[in-house]
């Protein structure tokens, strides 16, 4: 029944969010090759080979496809292995595309879930196990792969705040929606309960850890520090202030925090890393209203010495944390809740700011703010505060660093964890649809 509405549903409400989402593409830029991917128009795909498995992973943006080379780099030196890989956003197809080409079948984009395009693209990519990265759970795609029997395996599932309670109010159509997921694989323990809670099979949940966490992150040598810290226009040796990931009203809060540092007289340099780099047209006018000279780093190397860097591109944003003395971390800052991830900054042993809620990452804000590597801010005055803090406590700030790399070598260990569920599908070839069953949801 659930199925049923939903493809009934869907063309209609696809027609009416249609230009919202096009004028984003067009936005961000990058879409039009392979646009016919959408309607299931996956042609580049050659033909199977004998002896050879096929797993096709979907991972939607740049987190998940950074979150995935560990994994692609273990499947990949499998030789009885080839993987299809797609994405939801044309910067996640441009990280693949530099990165993973060459361990990689295929590369496209996600199909559209409405029924003739998700069937096209199954019966062009075939594969033997479907991979999902952490949030995706397509009702039509699951259906897909439950007709033809084909395992579904959610790797680092997460249900954020949102997503929980969107979930809970329609706790009817869970076991539906769940029905093709052959296996969860939970970032945390606390996910892994909010999915047994929703009516998912505990037999068929297990808490893997987080697979970010098992990024190996190679240091800069000094040679490629200095010359990044050259092309950035800032001088050796002064400390930098990181906005990593932000989102709308956060560049004029750590602008400001900023500009306080600089008043008082401290050694300091602003490096804004916006989540979306198409916002750059806000934020310049934030940056020239300021009164501080910036460079924008889309636009080439720097030329000459400056104090804030707008780093508008894509894909650099670990070598960047890199060269930062603190981090503050996007999309915290109320109203905004969810969090952009603090992972790769505690694994670079990098002190942490972030604000009061977290909630896309709740779990591992708590545990980096018990572990000492983290501050929570409860707004723009509390990161203007907590930012002067740090910087006059250079104490502080090597404790909090220690305590990052602490946290993040105790909690490693997710990817072979993740592997081993991974390849004991692939051995037995268990089913998604016919030997997936979802506990019944209370009060259905």
């Amino acid at each position: 029944m659930f199925l049923g509405l939903y493809r009934l549903l869907f063309a209609p409400i696809l027609l009416i969010l249609a230009p919202y989402y096009l004028w984003r593409m067009r936005r961000r830029g990058g879409y039009a090759e392979h646009f016919g991917d959408r309607w299931g128009g996956f042609d580049r795909v050659p033909s199977r080979r004998p002896g050879v498995r096929r797993v096709w992973i979907q991972a939607v943006s740049v987190g998940e496809m950074l979150a995935i080379g560990p994994l692609l780099e273990r499947l990949s030196a499998d030789l009885t292995l080839e993987v299809v890989l797609t994405c939801t956003t044309s910067t996640g197809q441009a990280i693949a595309k530099e990165r993973y080409a060459r361990r990689i079948l295929a590369l496209g984009y996600f199909p559209l879930d409405a029924w003739p395009f998700s069937r096209r693209s199954w019966k062009k990519i075939d594969p033997d196990l479907m991979i999902l990265v952490e949030g995706e759970r397509w009702p039509e795609h699951l259906a897909q792969a439950r007709i033809r029997g084909v395992p579904v395996i959610c790797i680092n599932a997460r249900l954020s705040d949102r997503s929980y309670r969107r979930m809970q109010r329609v706790r009817w159509a869970v076991p539906s929606l769940m029905r093709g997921l052959t296996r969860v694989v939970a970032a945390s323990a606390h996910d892994a309960a909010r999915f047994v809670e929703l009516g998912f099979d505990p037999a068929r949940v297990q808490t893997s850890g987080n697979i970010k966490l098992d990024l190996t992150l190679p240091p800069l040598d000094p040679a490629k520090r200095r010359d990044l810290l050259v092309s950035l226009g800032f001088p050796e040796g002064e400390p930098i202030l990181l906005g990593s990931s932000t989102w709308p009203g956060e560049e004029k809060a750590i602008l400001e925090a900023f500009s306080a540092l600089h008043a008082a007289g401290l050694a300091a340099r602003l490096l804004i890393v916006p989540r979306h780099a198409e916002r750059r047209g806000e934020i310049i006018p934030e940056l020239a209203a300021s009164g501080l000279s910036f460079h924008v780093r889309s636009s080439g190397p720097a030329p000459g010495p400056c104090q804030v860097v707008l780093a508008d591109t894509t894909g650099e944003l670990r070598g960047l944390t890199q060269l930062a003395e603190v981090v503050f971390v996007g999309k915290s800052l109320p109203p905004h809740h969810e969090g952009q991830t603090p992972i790769e900054a505690a694994a670079l042993g990098k002190p942490i700011l972030m604000g009061p809620e977290m909630s896309n990452f709740r779990p591992i804000a708590v545990e980096l703010t018990d572990a000492g590597a983290a501050l929570r801010v409860p707004d723009a005055a509390g990161l203007c505060a907590a930012v002067r803090t740090l910087w006059v406590d250079p104490a502080k700030r090597r404790a909090m660093a220690s305590a990052a790399r602490d946290w993040h070598r105790r909690n490693q260990g997710a990817l072979d964890r993740t592997l081993a569920v991974i390849h004991a599908e692939l051995e037995t070839g268990a089913g998604g649809g016919d030997k997936m069953h979802v506990g019944q949801v209370p009060g259905v």
